[in-house]
Formats: structure tokens, sequence, C-alpha cells
């Protein structure tokens, strides 16, 4: 099976505990104990973002060791607050030294399980105005067609998992959906929302075709979700 969850926050080797947030106390523990009940070892799980709250490539050991001895295949996907964060052949590296051989990075290309291709970018901004921000969004739009169309190309039918939200209070990123609808992309997945308030101007339902889920960490209850 695929199971998917977003913004794990995880700060085993850095200062940042998420215990302080309302609904957040033990999260690391309730996220090993949820997940080792659902997720076997033939099992792949996509982390769609803000994993670690690391600094540098070399201070995530401690968040990937748990990360790692959890069941499964783990797709890494990056989001906002992954400053650790670098080229793919570097962190292959850094995953490949450290015997991390459950993990893998989602960035540029994609990868399948149970015949289906999974594939996924960070996203950005639904509102991005300034110049800055587009330039952003439109490098994420070239790397989610980068792991989109090879995989149709080879035969699969692609499932999309970002970090940003596509659709949010009402409003499109316009640039994202376009993909999505162009290649006609049937469940999306995405993080980055927390709290009641915010998920609840979040969608998840049926937009123009495509299935829309919020995959939080708190607002899953710290479970991963079955994706197929």
């Amino acid at each position: 099976m695929v199971y998917t969850i977003a913004d794990l926050h995880l700060s085993f080797g850095t200062d940042k505990p998420m215990d302080v947030f309302p609904g957040w106390d033990h999260y690391t523990d309730r996220i090993a104990e949820n997940w080792q009940k659902l997720v076997t070892p033939e099992d792949t799980v996509v982390i769609a973002g803000d994993i670690s709250w690391a600094m540098d490539i070399r201070e995530t050991t401690k968040d990937f060791s748990f990360i790692n001895a959890l069941s499964g295949r783990k797709l890494l996907l990056k989001g906002n607050h992954d400053y650790w964060w670098t080229t793919k052949g570097k962190m292959d590296r850094f995953l490949a030294e450290s015997g991390f051989d459950t993990m893998s990075i989602l960035h540029n290309n994609y990868y399948t399980a149970d015949g289906t291709a999974l594939c996924g970018s960070r996203g950005w901004f639904y509102d991005a105005e300034t110049d800055a921000d587009m330039k952003v969004l439109n490098r994420e739009v070239g790397r989610l067609r980068m792991s989109i169309e090879p995989a149709i190309k080879a035969g699969y039918d692609p499932i999309v998992f970002l970090h940003y939200p596509p659709i949010y209070n009402n409003t499109e990123c316009a640039e994202i959906m376009n993909v999505l609808r162009e290649y006609s992309i049937k469940k999306c997945f995405y993080g980055h929302i927390h709290g009641g308030n915010a998920a609840k101007r979040a969608f998840i339902g049926n937009y123009g075709g495509t299935e829309f889920r919020l995959v939080s960490c708190d607002h899953l209850r710290f479970t991963p979700l079955a994706v197929i």
C-alpha cells in the first residue's frame, strides 16, 4: 500500500519542540505508534514536506534515524521549513553514507509503488504576486512537470503530492492547477496547513476532476493516510 503524511516537524537534533503547540503533546511517540500499526515493510510512505527543523543536512541525523527506523519505504518531499534541503545528489549521498536505506528523495523525479507513479514538488503560495514569488512558483511548476511527464510517458497514471495547498481560502494557484488539469491528475495530497481554523479554509474534496486531501500531521491525528 501507499500512505502519506506531511509536516512531521521533527527536532531530535535541534531545539525546536512542537509539543508547545496545542494538540502536539508527545507527537513523535504518537507518530511512531500509529505508523507502526498501519505500515508494513512492503509499503511506501510519501512525507510531503516540513520533515525536520534541522538547518543543515548534517543536523538531520537524529531525525532521519527516527524516520528510517519506521516501517516501509519513505519518499521525502521538500517543505518550506526544510532548510537542510540541498541538491538531490548531495542528499542521495548523505542518505547512502548514513545507512538510511529506507529513504529516498522525491525531487525532479518520480517513484512507483503498486503500479502507480508517485510524483510531486513543493509548490508555492497560492496568492504569489511579487516577481520573486513568481520566479519560485514557475520553478516549482517546472519541477512538477519534470516529475509527472516521464511517469506518463512510461505508461503510469500519476498521483501528485505537494507541500503547499494548490487551493486555499477559495483561491487556486492557477499555475499549479493548470498542470494538474493538463495531465488529468486524479488525486493530489498536500500539507502545510495547521490548526482547525486554517484547515477549514483548505479545500478537501473533488475539484475539476481532482480529489484533494490535506495530510498535515496534526490534521491526520498523527496517522499516515492510505492513498492506494
